[in-house]
């Protein structure tokens, strides 16, 4: 078919052109919106500046087509071939390209916010300066290709590939980015506040000057990354492998980094106000000297020599730290210790008053622990003052229930008694949690409760040998600085985010309790 012919053909309100041929054809400025092109051959097509606004071009040929500055917002693409196409400044907003082919693909400045990109192959395609704010990329492979300076805040790019993939100074705030493949993806001076890349693949990428302020990197694989100089304030690092990363004068201040393993890391000069130095695997850890000072300015220099790095970064007693996203104020942090006061009358756990440590975004309790067996029984009654306690309690029982499932046929005797008596001591805490809460008048009303006590928790418990189990994490936990940034109109909305209540498999439950059973004397439990 001619371009002339369509074009006479749609304009006496002809739609339908399923399969045509038009191959080299000139459309360039043509208004085509809603037309159904499905599965036509519009390779080599010239249809730079036309308006195919919700056009169907499901499964279409549009190789080497020229789209530059073309309207396909809303369009069909599903299983297009779009390879070495120009769509330099198209807009694609809200367009379906599940599973297209974009090899090679010209899409300089081109907006694609809120595009569907599940499953798609983009590799080596040009997407510099691009708007994908929201865009969809699970599953996409992104391998190669140019994202420097993209908007793509919000974005879901989980279980994406990104290898050798540019995204030098991209704003990815707020983007999920969970077990995606990043091995050496430069993110040099890239946006990355309170992204979600938990076990994300970040191998000798190129993290320096990155803002990851925020961010759940939680075991996150970053073994030889080089985050020389980037911000990773209040980031998640829990369990996060950093072996050999490069982290000299990187801002470490507010991060929760228990069970990370920093082995054979450089560490000089980073920022470390407010940071638990407990919980880390730092053997053969470089570090000349660290910056202690509140604000990171330098006013707090502390220098090491080299038997004294083992020693600042050391081990810690068993742990449950309940992380509120809520700053403590002195109403709340009054009604605090008497909550605790009296809970500790009923519960002879709760021996140590607990440790508490005030950022300017959120509080953590920490309750250092005797032995390992207490950490489910202490973690169950501590979460009783806050609104999150009913959930995260379900949590905790159901994690306990699961060390009754047939991994058990592969623990040994003194495995056995000892996961017994950690059931039996469970068991008596729910008892006088129980007693508690029906004997707790005034003194445990949540509803009355300062605002404290309604914010959102993350619960972590940490044994003797610094692995670490989440007990719950509050699907809104840590997202009030996106939120605010949402209000203010600077960034668009994040990408929904699923609160995701499953529980770890059992051999997970199982290796957390079972690792410490040999070095205890059950009997003195």
């Amino acid at each position: 078919m001619e371009a002339e012919e369509l074009l006479t053909k749609y304009a006496k309100g002809v739609r339908r052109f399923i399969g045509v041929n038009l191959s080299e054809a000139n459309l360039s400025q043509a208004s085509l919106s809603r037309i159904n092109l499905r599965n036509a051959c519009l390779s080599v097509a010239n249809l730079s500046g036309a308006n195919l606004e919700r056009a169907n071009l499901k499964g279409a040929k549009l190789n080497v087509a020229k789209l530059s500055s073309s309207n396909l917002r809303g369009a069909n693409l599903r299983d297009a071939d779009l390879n070495v196409a120009n769509l330099i400044r198209a807009d694609l907003t809200g367009a379906d390209l599940f599973q297209a082919s974009l090899i090679r693909t010209e899409m300089l400045r081109a907006d694609l916010s809120g595009a569907d990109l599940r499953g798609a192959n983009l590799s080596g395609a040009m997407l510099k300066e691009a708007k994908l704010p929201r865009a969809n990329f699970l599953g996409a492979n992104l391998s190669e290709v140019d994202l420097s300076y993209a908007q793509l805040q919000g974005a879901n790019l989980e279980q994406a590939t990104f290898r050798r993939t540019n995204l030098r100074w991209a704003d990815l705030s707020g983007a999920s980015l969970r077990n995606a493949e990043l091995r050496q993806v430069k993110l040099s001076g890239a946006k990355l506040i309170e992204a979600d890349l938990r076990g994300a693949n970040l191998r000798w990428a190129d993290l320096s000057g990155a803002n990851l302020s925020g961010a759940d990197l939680s075991g996150a694989k970053l073994s030889g990354a080089n985050l020389s100089g980037a911000d990773l304030s209040g980031a998640n690092l829990i369990d996060t492998s950093l072996v050999y990363a490069d982290l000299t004068r990187a801002n470490l201040i507010g991060v929760d980094w228990m069970g990370a393993d920093l082995s054979g890391a450089n560490l000089t000069g980073v920022k470390l106000h407010g940071v638990s130095r407990f919980g880390l695997k730092s053997e053969g850890t470089v570090c000349q000297w660290v910056d202690l000072s509140a604000n990171g300015d330098g006013t707090h220099i502390q220098r090491f020599r080299t038997e004294q790095v083992a020693e600042f970064f050391n081990e810690s007693l068993p742990t449950v730290r309940i992380l509120v996203d809520a700053v403590l104020d002195p109403v709340a942090h009054v009604t605090l210790a008497r909550v605790y006061a009296h809970i500790s009358q009923h519960y002879s756990g709760l021996k140590r008053a607990p440790n508490l440590e005030v950022s300017d975004r959120r509080t953590v309790i920490t309750f250092l622990l005797d032995n390992d067996i207490q950490l489910f029984p202490c973690a169950y009654i501590t979460v009783l003052p806050f609104q999150d306690a009913d959930a995260a309690q379900t949590n905790i029982k159901n994690l306990v229930r699961l060390l009754q499932t047939k991994e058990r046929e592969n623990l040994n005797a003194g495995q056995l008694r000892y996961i017994e008596r950690l059931r039996g001591a469970f068991n008596q805490t729910i008892e006088r949690t129980s007693s508690i809460q029906k004997n707790a008048g005034d003194w445990l009303d949540r509803e009355t409760a300062p605002a404290f006590f309604q914010a959102p928790t993350h619960v972590i418990l940490s044994n003797s040998k610094s692995q670490t189990l989440e007990v719950r994490h509050h699907p809104r936990f840590g997202k009030q600085r996106l939120q605010d940034a949402e209000r203010l109109g600077s960034i668009d909305a994040p990408f929904p985010e699923v609160c995701d209540r499953t529980l770890p498999p059992p051999f997970a439950i199982f290796d957390f309790v079972k690792t410490t059973t040999p070095d205890l004397d059950i009997d003195r439990l």
